[in-house]
């Protein structure tokens, strides 16, 4: 097999972490997005290490990564040994890969001498137990390079906390026009009817998988998704991200009972039945295979062409992880594009990956939306919209009123529908498209109990302009508006008015902004 070879962007990206560490940085991330390479760069900085006598240290968190690191690692012709139940044992081995799972029930490598310490999907490896032990403890002094395709996480620790700097690869736009990525099609929920998720509870920022189970694991909703795939993308090779096993084992019947081949792998399946399972899927013999995150991290088959976003979350790193793993580019079996189908408002809520338009290395709670210009700040909070008290998230009955965030909430069975990032929008949208957004923003911001001026801002974000005036006439309600309409839009007003400190005139205005001039009087 012969030695991988750098692309030219991977290649400035090793040579600038070189004079990070000799401009005296001990603390680096990495930022390389999925589908930016990171199993070579990651060997090729292994196999510099090896050359000058470097003693390494690799560290994964799942044990089925020690395997997949290894491979890359004999594709550069590396001597490693391991730290990892079943696998031999070699301490003389100048590189060893271990899983953090069982570094923890061992001790020997904690003097083990390392030189450098590499970390595996560095915004999960690193904030581990072991991961803190090794960084703080047993090698301090050593380098330490983090190795993430993004860099956010949720929750209060980031990885700015504890790394100095990061050197990054080109964002996913710029990749996708130098042809090492596949461009993408989105379909996704209306900006008006995504499904509304604030009354689930979060477990460490993340929506309660249990609580997720009973929103998405649905006959109706299952049935929709396999109906919307026979639509648009019959026939393609397909993953799909699910909530828990059950609700992947639900989508796989769904798919086999329509006559897709289907089949779904969880995080007991063995290793070789994984492998094999893999390897249909490449062939074309498999056409859809769902997981509940097993296929997040560590899956690598250039050819599928869909995903699936079936499960809701608020993690940007997973957000990009499952789509990474439909924009590899795979020319030998024709692929020209990936589709997404999101029926989980991920993209509405998150955005989407061709977006980001510079990195940063966030600190602290809050530097998720901070540190990637276009995706709109999480809130802790909610606000009820029957007293408008600010409660926790967690909350599923406002202490103020009584409000029950738990009663039935709409479940969006319609078609999906096309969506584009902000750069295709910008470079795209027509007058009426952009009229049609506009709209369609001011009916959400309205549906949400958020001020008005929201869905003006929101546009800006989207065009850095201002919509017309006239825009704003019967985009909630009919031209005319009923006297139903009239009054539901006062009591809006009103309610906006007291949480914001608006006068009467501003009232007045907005309302005219929606049914006309003098419509007040």
């Amino acid at each position: 097999m012969p030695r991988p070879q750098l692309r030219p962007y991977q290649a400035d990206l090793v040579s600038a972490l070189k004079h990070k560490v000799r401009d005296g940085f001990q603390r680096i991330v990495i930022i390389a997005g999925t589908g930016a390479g990171k199993t070579v760069i990651s060997g090729q900085i292994c196999a510099d290490a090896e050359a000058t006598g470097t003693r390494l240290l690799f560290l994964v968190h799942l044990d089925v990564l020690v395997g997949q690191t290894y491979s890359k690692m004999q594709a550069f012709g590396l001597h490693c040994g391991f730290i990892k139940a079943g696998w031999p044992e070699d301490p003389s081995a100048p590189i060893q890969i271990a899983s953090v799972q069982t570094m923890a029930k061992r001790d020997w490598w904690q003097t083990w001498p390392a030189d450098l310490v590499f970390y595996d999907e560095g915004h999960t490896t690193a904030f581990s137990q072991v991961g803190q032990q090794v960084l703080y403890q047993t090698h301090p002094n050593a380098i330490h390079i983090a190795l993430t395709a993004t860099p956010y996480r949720l929750g209060e620790a980031q990885l700015g906390d504890h790394f100095e700097t990061f050197v990054a690869t080109p964002p996913p736009a710029v990749l996708q026009k130098m042809g090492f990525l596949a461009p993408l099609q989105y379909y996704g929920l209306p900006l008006e009817d995504q499904v509304e998720l604030e009354g689930i509870a979060t477990i460490a920022g993340d929506y309660d998988e249990n609580a997720l189970k009973n929103a998405c694991d649905r006959p109706e909703l299952v049935q929709r998704i396999v109906q919307e795939w026979q639509r648009l993308t019959p026939g393609k090779r397909t993953l799909a991200f699910c909530v828990d096993v059950d609700h992947a084992r639900h989508v796989a019947a769904a798919f086999r009972e329509a006559g897709v081949a289907a089949d779904c792998v969880e995080g007991g399946t063995l290793p070789k039945v994984r492998q094999q399972i893999y390897e249909a899927l490449a062939a074309g013999e498999l056409q859809v295979l769902t997981s509940c995150n097993v296929i997040s991290i560590g899956f690598d088959v250039p050819a599928v062409e869909v995903g699936l976003l079936l499960r809701p979350t608020l993690s940007l790193a997973l957000h990009h992880q499952q789509i990474g793993r439909i924009m590899r580019i795979s020319p030998d079996t024709g692929k020209t594009h990936g589709i997404i189908l999101d029926q989980a408002g991920n993209l509405q809520r998150l955005g989407f990956p061709e977006d980001v338009q510079r990195y940063e290395l966030p600190v602290g709670m809050g530097a998720i939306a901070g540190s990637v210009q276009g995706i709109p700040d999480s809130k802790p909070s909610k606000k009820c919209p029957q007293c408008q008290r600010c409660v926790a998230t967690v909350l599923m009955e406002c202490p103020g009123c009584g409000y029950d965030w738990a009663a039935d909430r709409p479940i969006y069975t319609e078609d999906l529908i096309p969506l584009i990032n902000r750069e295709q929008l910008r470079a795209t949208a027509d007058e009426p498209t952009r009229y049609r957004l506009f709209q369609g923003l001011r009916r959400r911001v309205f549906r949400r109990n958020y001020a008005p001026d929201i869905a003006k801002q929101q546009y800006w974000d989207f065009f850095e302009a201002w919509p017309p005036v006239e825009w704003y006439r019967g985009a909630i309600f009919a031209k005319e508006g009923h006297r139903g309409d009239r009054q539901a839009y006062v009591r809006y007003l009103d309610g906006i008015a007291g949480r914001l400190g608006k006068p009467m005139p501003w009232i007045i205005q907005e309302f005219e902004k929606e049914f006309g001039e003098g419509s007040w009087s």
